[in-house]
Protein backbone atom coordinates (compact mmCIF):
# COMPACT_ATOMS: atom_id res chain seq x y z
CA UNK A 1 0.00 0.00 0.00
CA UNK A 2 1.39 3.58 -0.90
CA UNK A 3 2.33 5.65 1.59
CA UNK A 4 0.39 9.10 2.20
CA UNK A 5 2.59 12.09 1.05
CA UNK A 6 1.28 15.05 2.77
CA UNK A 7 3.43 17.02 0.70
CA UNK A 8 2.23 15.68 -3.12
CA UNK A 9 -0.95 15.71 -1.94
CA UNK A 10 -0.49 19.46 -1.18
CA UNK A 11 1.63 20.38 -4.08
CA UNK A 12 -1.01 18.89 -6.38
CA UNK A 13 -3.94 20.35 -4.82
CA UNK A 14 -2.91 23.55 -5.54
CA UNK A 15 -3.45 23.36 -9.38
CA UNK A 16 -5.90 20.24 -9.44
CA UNK A 17 -8.10 22.64 -11.18
CA UNK A 18 -5.99 23.49 -14.01
CA UNK A 19 -6.74 20.39 -16.30
CA UNK A 20 -8.50 17.19 -15.59
CA UNK A 21 -4.84 15.31 -15.48
CA UNK A 22 -4.16 17.78 -13.26
CA UNK A 23 -7.27 16.81 -10.87
CA UNK A 24 -6.62 12.96 -11.89
CA UNK A 25 -3.15 13.35 -10.07
CA UNK A 26 -4.46 14.93 -7.11
CA UNK A 27 -6.94 12.36 -6.27
CA UNK A 28 -4.75 9.68 -7.24
CA UNK A 29 -2.09 10.95 -4.19
CA UNK A 30 -5.31 11.37 -1.81
CA UNK A 31 -6.68 8.53 -2.29
CA UNK A 32 -3.93 6.59 -0.05
CA UNK A 33 -5.60 8.21 2.37
CA UNK A 34 -8.53 6.10 1.90
CA UNK A 35 -6.58 2.98 1.56
CA UNK A 36 -4.90 3.73 5.17
CA UNK A 37 -8.58 4.43 6.29
CA UNK A 38 -9.85 0.65 5.61
CA UNK A 39 -6.80 -0.67 6.87
CA UNK A 40 -7.21 0.78 10.22
CA UNK A 41 -10.50 -0.19 10.42
CA UNK A 42 -9.19 -4.23 9.24
CA UNK A 43 -10.42 -4.06 5.31
CA UNK A 44 -8.23 -4.75 2.46
CA UNK A 45 -8.96 -4.07 -1.08
CA UNK A 46 -8.67 -6.91 -2.94
CA UNK A 47 -9.97 -9.00 -5.83
CA UNK A 48 -12.09 -7.50 -8.55
CA UNK A 49 -13.02 -3.68 -7.95
CA UNK A 50 -15.68 -1.09 -9.40
CA UNK A 51 -15.30 2.34 -9.16
CA UNK A 52 -18.63 3.39 -8.91
CA UNK A 53 -17.96 7.18 -10.17
CA UNK A 54 -14.56 7.47 -11.23
CA UNK A 55 -14.63 10.87 -12.31
CA UNK A 56 -11.02 11.29 -14.30
CA UNK A 57 -9.54 8.54 -13.18
CA UNK A 58 -7.15 9.25 -10.20
CA UNK A 59 -8.68 6.92 -7.54
CA UNK A 60 -9.10 3.96 -9.45
CA UNK A 61 -5.26 3.80 -10.05
CA UNK A 62 -4.83 3.57 -6.60
CA UNK A 63 -7.10 0.64 -6.18
CA UNK A 64 -5.56 -1.22 -8.83
CA UNK A 65 -2.18 -0.94 -7.38
CA UNK A 66 -4.37 -3.28 -4.31
CA UNK A 67 -6.16 -5.76 -6.51
CA UNK A 68 -6.55 -8.21 -8.99
CA UNK A 69 -8.70 -6.26 -11.71
CA UNK A 70 -10.68 -2.92 -11.74
CA UNK A 71 -13.19 -1.82 -13.29
CA UNK A 72 -14.01 2.52 -13.44
CA UNK A 73 -17.16 4.43 -14.80
CA UNK A 74 -18.62 7.49 -15.03
CA UNK A 75 -21.85 8.85 -16.89
CA UNK A 76 -19.24 11.49 -18.26
CA UNK A 77 -16.21 10.50 -19.75
CA UNK A 78 -13.86 12.10 -17.81
CA UNK A 79 -11.17 9.48 -17.89
CA UNK A 80 -10.32 9.49 -21.65
CA UNK A 81 -7.78 12.34 -21.10
CA UNK A 82 -6.44 11.71 -17.69
CA UNK A 83 -7.23 8.11 -16.13
CA UNK A 84 -6.82 6.42 -19.04
CA UNK A 85 -3.64 8.32 -19.59
CA UNK A 86 -2.24 7.81 -15.88
CA UNK A 87 -2.63 4.05 -16.48
CA UNK A 88 -0.35 3.46 -18.99
CA UNK A 89 2.17 6.01 -17.81
CA UNK A 90 2.26 3.51 -14.66
CA UNK A 91 1.28 0.28 -16.69
CA UNK A 92 -1.69 -0.60 -15.12
CA UNK A 93 -2.84 -3.14 -17.46
CA UNK A 94 -5.59 -4.00 -15.01
CA UNK A 95 -7.60 -1.35 -15.03
CA UNK A 96 -10.24 -0.64 -17.06
CA UNK A 97 -12.60 2.79 -17.67
CA UNK A 98 -16.19 2.51 -18.94
CA UNK A 99 -18.64 5.80 -19.62
CA UNK A 100 -21.45 4.23 -17.56
CA UNK A 101 -24.74 4.92 -15.45
CA UNK A 102 -23.90 4.16 -11.93
CA UNK A 103 -28.04 3.68 -11.97
CA UNK A 104 -28.25 1.01 -14.38
CA UNK A 105 -24.60 -0.65 -14.24
CA UNK A 106 -23.82 -2.79 -17.31
CA UNK A 107 -22.33 -5.71 -15.34
CA UNK A 108 -24.07 -9.17 -13.60
CA UNK A 109 -25.25 -9.49 -10.52
CA UNK A 110 -22.32 -10.68 -8.32
CA UNK A 111 -19.37 -9.61 -10.36
CA UNK A 112 -17.12 -7.85 -7.61
CA UNK A 113 -15.20 -7.70 -4.46
CA UNK A 114 -15.58 -4.15 -3.65
CA UNK A 115 -17.31 -1.35 -4.89
CA UNK A 116 -16.12 2.19 -4.16
CA UNK A 117 -18.11 5.15 -4.23
CA UNK A 118 -15.98 8.42 -3.28
CA UNK A 119 -18.03 11.33 -3.47
CA UNK A 120 -20.35 10.37 -5.64
CA UNK A 121 -24.13 9.88 -4.64
CA UNK A 122 -24.47 13.64 -3.73
CA UNK A 123 -24.41 13.91 -7.48
CA UNK A 124 -26.98 11.27 -8.70
CA UNK A 125 -30.72 11.91 -9.52
CA UNK A 126 -31.56 8.93 -7.82
CA UNK A 127 -29.40 7.82 -4.96
CA UNK A 128 -31.59 4.58 -3.69
CA UNK A 129 -31.29 2.97 -7.13
CA UNK A 130 -27.60 3.88 -6.66
CA UNK A 131 -27.30 2.03 -4.10
CA UNK A 132 -29.17 -1.03 -4.70
CA UNK A 133 -27.40 -0.98 -8.11
CA UNK A 134 -23.88 -0.78 -5.78
CA UNK A 135 -25.40 -4.14 -4.04
CA UNK A 136 -26.69 -6.04 -6.85
CA UNK A 137 -23.04 -6.34 -8.50
CA UNK A 138 -21.62 -7.32 -5.38
CA UNK A 139 -20.87 -10.69 -4.59
CA UNK A 140 -21.89 -11.90 -1.21
CA UNK A 141 -19.67 -10.95 1.57
CA UNK A 142 -18.49 -8.52 -0.75
CA UNK A 143 -17.97 -4.55 0.60
CA UNK A 144 -18.46 -0.85 -0.46
CA UNK A 145 -16.53 2.05 0.51
CA UNK A 146 -19.24 4.85 0.16
CA UNK A 147 -18.23 8.91 1.09
CA UNK A 148 -19.79 11.54 1.15
CA UNK A 149 -20.96 15.04 2.69
CA UNK A 150 -24.11 16.25 4.37
CA UNK A 151 -25.72 19.04 2.00
CA UNK A 152 -25.94 21.75 4.66
CA UNK A 153 -22.06 21.42 5.58
CA UNK A 154 -19.69 24.26 4.57
CA UNK A 155 -18.03 20.98 2.13
CA UNK A 156 -21.13 19.17 1.30
CA UNK A 157 -22.87 22.33 -0.20
CA UNK A 158 -20.01 22.71 -2.85
CA UNK A 159 -20.02 26.12 -3.05
CA UNK A 160 -17.53 28.49 -3.06
CA UNK A 161 -16.93 30.90 0.49
CA UNK A 162 -17.18 34.25 1.08
CA UNK A 163 -14.13 36.53 2.45
CA UNK A 164 -16.48 37.24 5.36
CA UNK A 165 -17.43 33.90 6.75
CA UNK A 166 -21.27 34.38 6.50
CA UNK A 167 -23.18 30.93 5.52
CA UNK A 168 -24.88 31.91 3.52
CA UNK A 169 -26.54 28.51 2.28
CA UNK A 170 -28.14 28.06 5.88
CA UNK A 171 -29.66 31.37 6.30
CA UNK A 172 -31.01 31.97 2.83
CA UNK A 173 -31.87 28.56 0.99
CA UNK A 174 -29.87 26.62 -0.86
CA UNK A 175 -31.71 28.12 -4.53
CA UNK A 176 -31.09 31.64 -3.68
CA UNK A 177 -27.07 31.09 -2.31
CA UNK A 178 -26.53 29.20 -5.25
CA UNK A 179 -27.51 31.81 -7.86
CA UNK A 180 -25.72 35.00 -5.28
CA UNK A 181 -22.69 32.70 -5.78
CA UNK A 182 -23.07 32.03 -9.51
CA UNK A 183 -23.63 35.82 -9.36
CA UNK A 184 -20.51 37.00 -7.15
CA UNK A 185 -17.82 34.18 -9.35
CA UNK A 186 -18.68 36.34 -12.12
CA UNK A 187 -18.89 39.92 -11.76
CA UNK A 188 -17.42 40.27 -8.16
CA UNK A 189 -15.07 37.02 -7.60
CA UNK A 190 -12.99 39.80 -4.90
CA UNK A 191 -16.13 39.09 -2.58
CA UNK A 192 -14.93 34.94 -2.58
CA UNK A 193 -12.17 33.21 -0.56
CA UNK A 194 -11.04 30.97 -3.65
CA UNK A 195 -10.21 32.15 -7.10
CA UNK A 196 -10.91 30.39 -10.22
CA UNK A 197 -8.00 28.13 -10.10
CA UNK A 198 -8.73 27.24 -6.78
CA UNK A 199 -12.47 26.35 -7.05
CA UNK A 200 -14.20 24.49 -9.95
CA UNK A 201 -17.86 26.14 -9.57
CA UNK A 202 -16.17 29.88 -10.03
CA UNK A 203 -14.02 28.76 -12.69
CA UNK A 204 -17.05 27.04 -14.61
CA UNK A 205 -19.43 30.23 -13.63
CA UNK A 206 -16.75 32.55 -15.37
CA UNK A 207 -16.38 30.53 -18.13
CA UNK A 208 -19.54 29.94 -19.24
CA UNK A 209 -21.84 32.66 -18.08
CA UNK A 210 -23.92 29.76 -15.74
CA UNK A 211 -23.86 27.00 -13.79
CA UNK A 212 -26.05 24.20 -13.32
CA UNK A 213 -26.55 22.90 -9.50
CA UNK A 214 -25.66 19.06 -9.95
CA UNK A 215 -25.99 18.69 -6.34
CA UNK A 216 -28.64 16.33 -7.40
CA UNK A 217 -28.99 14.30 -3.61
CA UNK A 218 -29.63 16.61 -0.73
CA UNK A 219 -27.64 13.61 1.78
CA UNK A 220 -28.47 14.03 4.96
CA UNK A 221 -26.90 11.09 7.87
CA UNK A 222 -30.34 9.80 8.99
CA UNK A 223 -31.63 9.61 5.33
CA UNK A 224 -28.40 8.06 3.93
CA UNK A 225 -28.52 5.34 7.02
CA UNK A 226 -31.64 4.23 6.12
CA UNK A 227 -30.97 4.45 1.99
CA UNK A 228 -28.15 2.11 2.90
CA UNK A 229 -30.43 -0.23 4.89
CA UNK A 230 -33.08 -0.74 2.25
CA UNK A 231 -30.61 -1.42 -0.29
CA UNK A 232 -29.31 -4.39 1.26
CA UNK A 233 -26.38 -3.43 2.82
CA UNK A 234 -25.37 -3.73 6.33
CA UNK A 235 -22.76 -0.94 8.05
CA UNK A 236 -19.70 -2.22 9.18
CA UNK A 237 -17.95 0.79 9.80
CA UNK A 238 -19.71 4.57 10.38
CA UNK A 239 -16.72 7.68 10.27
CA UNK A 240 -18.53 10.89 10.62
CA UNK A 241 -15.83 14.07 10.82
CA UNK A 242 -16.79 16.87 12.56
CA UNK A 243 -15.55 20.24 10.41
CA UNK A 244 -12.68 22.17 11.57
CA UNK A 245 -15.24 24.72 12.94
CA UNK A 246 -16.76 21.92 15.47
CA UNK A 247 -13.66 20.29 16.40
CA UNK A 248 -13.02 23.15 18.50
CA UNK A 249 -15.70 22.42 20.96
CA UNK A 250 -15.20 20.98 24.40
CA UNK A 251 -15.43 16.81 24.02
CA UNK A 252 -18.59 16.79 25.31
CA UNK A 253 -20.16 19.29 23.37
CA UNK A 254 -18.30 18.37 20.24
CA UNK A 255 -20.41 14.68 20.40
CA UNK A 256 -23.43 15.78 21.19
CA UNK A 257 -23.37 18.31 17.83
CA UNK A 258 -21.56 14.90 15.91
CA UNK A 259 -24.49 12.78 16.48
CA UNK A 260 -27.66 15.24 17.55
CA UNK A 261 -30.26 15.16 14.70
CA UNK A 262 -30.57 18.90 15.04
CA UNK A 263 -27.05 19.40 14.26
CA UNK A 264 -25.04 16.70 12.61
CA UNK A 265 -26.12 17.85 8.74
CA UNK A 266 -24.47 21.54 9.71
CA UNK A 267 -21.03 19.92 11.92
CA UNK A 268 -20.28 16.85 10.00
CA UNK A 269 -17.92 17.62 7.20
CA UNK A 270 -17.03 13.89 5.46
CA UNK A 271 -18.48 11.22 6.34
CA UNK A 272 -17.23 7.52 5.17
CA UNK A 273 -19.17 4.06 5.32
CA UNK A 274 -17.59 0.47 5.13
CA UNK A 275 -20.69 -1.52 3.89
CA UNK A 276 -21.28 -4.97 3.73
CA UNK A 277 -23.45 -7.35 1.30
CA UNK A 278 -24.45 -10.08 2.87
Amino acid sequence: MREIDDKLIRQHADRRFRTEYDYALFEYYRSAKVLAHLASVGQAVSGRVLDAGCGGGGMPLSFAEEAESVAAIDLVNRFGDAGVRLARERNRWNLHFLQADGQALPFLDRTFDWVFSHAVIEHVANASKYLRECARVLRPGGRMYLSTAPYLSFAGAHLPRLKVPVPLHLLIGRKLSFGTFRFLARHAEWTLREKADENSFIKIARKNGTKADDLLELVRIRSLRAQVAAAGFRTIHEDLHLTSTFRRLPQPLRHWVRDSPLTQDIAIGHVQYVLARD
